[in-house]
Order: structure tokens, then sequence, then C-alpha cells
């Protein structure tokens, strides 16, 4: 693996890397690709990783496009772009036939305070899309959100334990799969993500931390513990994940390998940060965490390690590199985002 990204163009570019696993895996899912939602933090480097490893093939990325800048490097990437509101039927009804889907749409961020919209993004939508490509292999993204907390010492929720939605996002996001669910059911092959944390040095829990220490900000610990797993890790494993699209619908939950301490990831980007990182609170016994054992029998091994994640968020932080500004608020407990 070459060195660290130096900037977004490079970290883009290294996002959307897609490997050979992906490759063959494409190679086993012959037809076009639409990437639906693909306007958010991932979308922009997964649909371009697709067309990087599949450059014979049409690949939409479809979105309401609030970032111009977004559908222009999307169009330079070779990435056709289409927007289309996905509450809209009939505009959805107007979107290329593909063979490959991958939905990634939905909101997370203001789900208390408008819950109506919420359902309506994370429950109307997903309907719509999947009786549109009812015929299509689909990945659905989901979240790890859906499981309840769990016992640090169990390593984390397995996609055959019992779900537990709390608060508005989560329990939309759980009716979301559940629509994938019946869905495939009717015929349509299926896979479900459970992701649980997307890092890209831009955003994700390391970031946040990493921006906590910096601002001599206090770190709250009952959250304690955390799953998480480079961007680009995930969207391999999304683009695998067509391969293994099932009626009835598969679930496997994306994340890194075990969970993970919210004070000692402090600890070493405090060391590159050259800050000493401040907490609040203490460790409760429990987490929201998710096993990835399935996904490591089904697809390639995460590239990217946690020590190399560490190193390069602390690197972007120090750097001043530009940031989203989009916190995952990791350590909420009681479901309200």
């Amino acid at each position: 693996m070459s060195g660290a990204p130096q900037t977004t163009d490079e970290l883009d570019a290294r996002l959307s890397e897609p490997g050979d696993a992906v490759v063959a895996a494409l190679a086993e899912c012959p037809g076009d690709i639409v990437v639906l939602g693909a306007g958010g933090k991932m979308g922009p480097t997964l649909a371009r990783m697709a067309a990087r490893a599949a450059p014979d093939r049409r690949v939409t990325a479809v979105s309401r496009f609030s970032s111009e800048g977004a559908e222009q490097a999307l169009t330079a990437a070779g990435v056709e772009t289409r927007r289309c509101d996905l509450l809209n039927a009939d505009e959805v009804a107007t979107l290329p036939d593909a063979a490959n889907v991958i939905f990634m749409a939905g909101q997370k961020f203001g789900a208390t305070d408008a819950p109506e919209r919420t359902w309506a993004l994370n429950v109307g939508v997903p309907e719509i899309c999947a009786a549109r490509y009812a015929s299509s292999r689909i990945v659905a993204f989901s979240t790890g959100n859906v499981y309840p907390l769990v016992p640090i010492e169990g390593g984390g929720a397995r996609e055959t334990d019992a779900t537990g939605p709390v608060g508005a996002y989560a329990e939309s996001c759980r009716a979301r799969e559940q629509v994938f669910e019946a869905a495939a059911r009717r015929g349509t092959r299926v896979a479900i993500v459970r992701l649980n944390y997307a890092v890209a040095l831009t955003y994700g829990v390391l970031t946040d931390l990493a921006v906590r220490i910096a601002s001599g900000t206090p770190i709250a610990l009952a959250m304690g513990y955390v799953n998480i797993i480079w961007q680009g890790d995930a969207n391999r494993a999304a683009i695998e994940l067509l391969a293994h699209a099932s009626s009835p619908a598969r679930i496997v939950n994306v994340t890194g390998a075990e969970p993970l301490s919210v004070r000692a990831l402090a600890v070493e980007l405090g060391k590159r940060l050259g800050r000493e990182p401040m907490f609040s609170g203490t460790e409760s016994p429990d987490a929201l965490l998710g096993d990835s054992s399935l996904m490591r029998t089904l697809i390639a091994p995460p590239a990217v390690s946690v020590a190399t994640m560490l190193e390069w968020t602390g690197d972007w932080v120090a750097a001043g590199q530009p940031l989203l500004g989009k916190p995952t608020m990791f350590d909420v407990r009681d479901g309200k985002f």
C-alpha cells in the first residue's frame, strides 16, 4: 500500500480503489450498475470504485445532487449521473434499467426532530426502489443501530441475533430492512449491509475523536467501545456482496474484526496530535457493536488496518486538512439523532 493520502483528491482515489476481489465479484454479476442515493458521504467513491472495476459497463449514480461539484467529479470519473427525487415513483420509473443496484439512500441526522421525513426517506423510498428494481440484484445499506446495546465481552451482535432498534432512526432502518426482505421473499435477490462505522479521514469516529482532542473537548466514555472500518473497505464490501445477494435476503454485518476501546483509540490519536486527550465518565458494560465473522467468510478481508487508520487520521487532522463537519454521534446511547 502506498503512503497516506495528502489531499482530498488522493483520498477519493484511495477510497475508490477497487482491488482484485471487487473485479472478480463484478465478473460474477454481469450487467449495468445503478447506485441509488449516491450523493452522500460514501456514494461518490463507491460509484467511482464500480466504474474503475468495470470500465466497460454503464455505472449510473442517482441523487438529488445538492453539490454540483460532486456530480461533476463523478462525470469526470466516467460515472453517469441522474438527478432524481427517489420519493417520486414517476421519476424513479424513468431511471435506467440495471442488473445490479446498490441502495444507499436514507436519513439519520434530524430523525428525532422530523420523524415523518425520516420514515418517508427510510421506508417509503425503499418501497419505491425495490419495486422498480424487482428483477435486479440489490445490495441495500442499513446500520448496526438496528441492534440493541450488547455486552462488550460478547464481541458484538450477530446477524442471527434479535434486533432491538432504539429511537426513530434505528426503528425506521429496521423497517427499511423489512421492505427489502419482503422484496426478497417475492424473488428479488437482496443483500443487506449493516454498517458500523466507516472511517474516511474527513469524517468518522476517529476524526470525531481527533477533533475533540485537538480542541481540548472531553471525550465521553459511556459508549466505551466501537467498531470501525475504512470507507474504501466498506465500499468494497458492498460491491462484493452483489455476488451474494439472495432470496431470501442475506444480512451481513460490515465492520472491523473486533470491538475497539474508545479510550485506547483516543490515546493513540493524542500521540499523533501531541495532545493529551481529556475524558468524562466511565465505560458502560455494553455498547453498539457488531460481529463481522460472517463478512470475513464471504468477501476479501479489509485492506486498511486500525493502526493505519489511526496514523492517517491523526496526521490529517493535525495538518488542518478539510473535514466534512458531520460528526457520527457514535456516543449516542438513547437513539436520538
